[in-house]
């Protein structure tokens, strides 16, 4: 049975689009009010949606270290800067914290960009 699957499941892996591996770094420092407010309004609910069940966020302080794993552009100069990871490589960034509205349609926006993230308008 199992040397029956082997060809199912090989034919499978191939035939399904890879999804990329997303994650949001964000980039902060003590001292920094707006890093304060996303903390306050965005930081207790961004795993429960879907955006952060996709691009799980990682915290990376302004000075580093960044993690080695990825290739950004430019350094951040702004705190806080939201920076959107797909496989390793920067495919967006918003920088600084616009609120909360303009947060969730910049971010989801970007996410979109990926081809792995599909937004659900809730109007």
């Amino acid at each position: 049975m199992r040397i029956a699957l082997i060809p199912f499941l090989a034919a499978l892996l191939v035939a399904s689009p890879a999804m990329a591996d997303l994650r949001l770094l964000m980039v902060e420092q003590d001292g920094c009010a707006y890093c304060a407010e996303w903390d306050r309004v965005i930081a207790p609910i961004y795993p429960k949606t879907p955006e952060g069940q996709t691009a799980p966020l990682e915290r990376v302080h302004l000075r580093g270290p960044y993690p080695s794993d990825v290739e950004i552009g430019p350094r951040p100069v702004f705190t806080p800067t939201f920076i959107l990871i797909a496989d390793g490589r920067e495919v967006g960034r918003i920088d600084g914290y616009p609120g909360e509205d303009f947060f969730w349609g910049l971010l989801g926006q970007m996410m979109e960009n990926t081809g792995q993230f599909e937004r659900k308008d809730t109007e």
